[in-house]
């Protein structure tokens, strides 16, 4: 029979190790339950929060940090960060599914010997092969590391929106390689086999894989500035500088009136990643203002020198993938388009620009990525609702 006085004895018996039962709660302490000494705290302990002090303070915003906050579970509200929950309102709002998108043109044009050129075929396949393992790892390190270490619950509230978005952008290269008929072991497996694929990927590795340790966690200034260092790597270089040169190229092809529906795909992750990597310069700024000391003379030079090795791999990429001119794109575009985007991180995480002069080649991007109204870049379906896929891009 079930006893409502002491829930626990519902899942142990009188002889269990009470301090089996872990669940996880997102505090950076490990977290046991104790066998409460008396009925009446019995339902605050069957919470797992042996921590908490019954009949403590209510929590108020000021108790909320973006990193190293012990103040009690992950209360919600009062919000602190409103626009970290604002970007989480504007994500749902613009919910799409890449089934959504009807591959059939691109198929017919993909499967005529004549569509393409060798070249346009090597830009989508090696856009396809990068972006598939860039992803996956993404969400990888969104579950399993920065959630952990982002204290803040508005803010984890969009991590988990940010997570799903990751899912469905693995899922859209999924469906493309599929509807296309490519050699799926190829193209997942280009980060093992494509120099300038592995490069960027293991570069990434250096950097985020610490964010999954199971040892480390933040509370010392090393470890904040280790934190934060990862972070920078993760929104800024990998997302705000190793996704680009493959979502114009893309996004060319589709201006061209050529593999459209792959293109329809890209813009609504260019949307996602776009609005990603705004939250994560936002939560980088945030931390560096509760944390000033984090932000050295010493870090930010190392910053600048993480930025501009950036800038070389993703280069080279651009090489590697375009080694002759076409769509009116030539490797050389790409590195000042690179130097341009470059400086624009750096001033969005107030560093100095680094690539004095650069300008942009594709303006067409800018405008692209600056829409406010909803609207459909190939105009190929119907964009009259809010969600299931309208192009938001506030």
């Amino acid at each position: 029979m079930l006893n409502w006085d002491n829930p626990l004895s519902n899942v142990a018996g009188k002889n269990s190790d009470m301090s089996m039962l872990r669940p996880v709660m997102g505090l950076q302490e490990t977290v046991s339950i104790k066998q409460p000494s008396s009925a009446h705290h019995t339902d605050d302990h069957a919470t797992g929060l042996d921590q908490v002090e019954f009949g403590a303070a209510r929590i108020t915003v000021d108790d909320k940090q973006m990193i190293n906050c012990r103040a009690d579970l992950n209360q919600l509200v009062p919000f602190k960060y409103k626009w970290a929950w604002q970007k989480y309102l504007d994500a749902c709002a613009n919910h799409w599914m890449p089934q959504e998108i009807n591959m059939n043109a691109d198929v017919i044009l993909w499967k005529n010997p004549d569509g393409l050129s060798d070249d346009e075929r090597t830009i989508i396949k090696r856009n396809l092969g990068f972006f598939a393992s860039a992803d996956s790892l993404v969400a990888n390190n969104l579950v399993l590391a920065i959630y952990r270490h982002i204290t803040n619950p508005e803010c984890r509230q969009y991590l988990l929106r940010q997570a799903f978005e990751e899912a469905l952008h693995t899922h859209a290269y999924q469906y493309c390689v599929e509807s296309l008929g490519l050699d799926e072991a190829e193209v997942f497996n280009m980060y093992r086999e494509v120099p300038a694929i592995h490069d960027k990927a293991a570069w990434a590795m250096r950097f985020t894989a610490s964010l999954g340790d199971p040892t480390f966690n933040t509370g010392t200034p090393t470890d904040d500035q280790r934190l934060l260092r990862d972070l920078i790597a993760f929104y800024i270089v990998f997302e705000g500088i190793f996704f680009y040169v493959g979502f114009v190229q893309i996004l060319s092809m589709g201006r061209r009136n050529k593999m459209t529906c792959c293109a329809e795909q890209f813009q609504y992750i260019l949307r996602d990643e776009s609005m990603h990597m705004n939250f994560g310069i936002d939560v980088i700024n945030q931390i560096k203002i509760e944390n000033p000391h984090l932000w050295s003379r010493d870090f930010q030079q190392e910053t600048i020198k993480m930025i501009r090795t950036a800038v070389e791999l993703e280069t080279r990429y651009a090489h590697d993938t375009m080694p002759r001119g076409v769509l009116g794109l030539n490797a050389k575009m790409f590195e000042d388009y690179l130097q341009f985007i470059a400086n624009r991180r750096c001033a969005q995480i107030g560093l100095p620009e680094q690539y004095p002069g650069a300008t942009n080649p594709f303006p067409w991007m800018s405008e692209l990525m600056d829409l406010k109204k909803e609207k459909n870049f190939f105009e190929t379906r119907v964009t009259e609702y809010q969600t299931g896929g309208t192009l938001n891009w506030g």
